[in-house]
């Protein structure tokens, strides 16, 4: 596959997975009214453009201009992001797509909240994180619903406030 074509592929993922940003507006976007850099990123839906709703042309407007500004070190790990996922089975596609979705459907303070827990654990040291996944795999249904509850109850309780000022 050439270079070219990964691009344009990896700017697809980079919409997939980077989040979709509605449009405020709905009128279409003609294709004259795209800068030179977003058609040539574009151009393998030139001919398809007209027909895209308002919407689609949007995300794929902002995906061309995020991956106009990316460096080429982002663009490298893009590139094989995207890789990995064409190399994904159908059904696990579909299992990420379903998760996506269900987290795009949450309030955003609970999606800010994943976030902040994603960002800790991956800045574990990778020994760590793999003795909590196998920990989380090792335990029952029961026992993963009974943690989440701790986790929940923990989360609603106040937390105390603390004096730091010296006395």
């Amino acid at each position: 596959m050439n270079s070219r074509m990964l691009c344009h592929l990896a700017l697809l993922v980079v919409i997939l997975v980077s989040g979709t940003v509605w449009a405020e507006e709905t009128d279409h976007i003609p294709w004259q009214n795209l800068s030179d850099q977003e058609q040539n990123t574009l151009k393998r839906f030139s001919d398809k453009w007209d027909g895209f709703p308002a919407e689609k042309q949007a995300r794929l407007q902002q995906g061309a201009n995020r991956w106009a500004n990316l460096s080429p070190q982002q663009k490298r790990r893009m590139r094989q992001r995207f890789q990995r996922w064409q190399q994904l089975p159908p059904e696990r596609k579909q299992r990420l797509r379903t998760r996506f979705q269900k987290f795009r459907s949450l309030p955003p303070e609970n999606r800010q909240r994943i976030r902040k827990k994603y960002q800790w654990f991956q800045s574990l040291p990778p020994e760590k994180r793999e003795a909590l996944r196998k920990r989380w795999q090792n335990m029952t249904p029961q026992q993963r619903q009974q943690s989440r509850e701790r986790r929940r109850m923990r989360r609603q309780q106040p937390r105390p406030r603390r004096d730091y000022r010296r006395r």
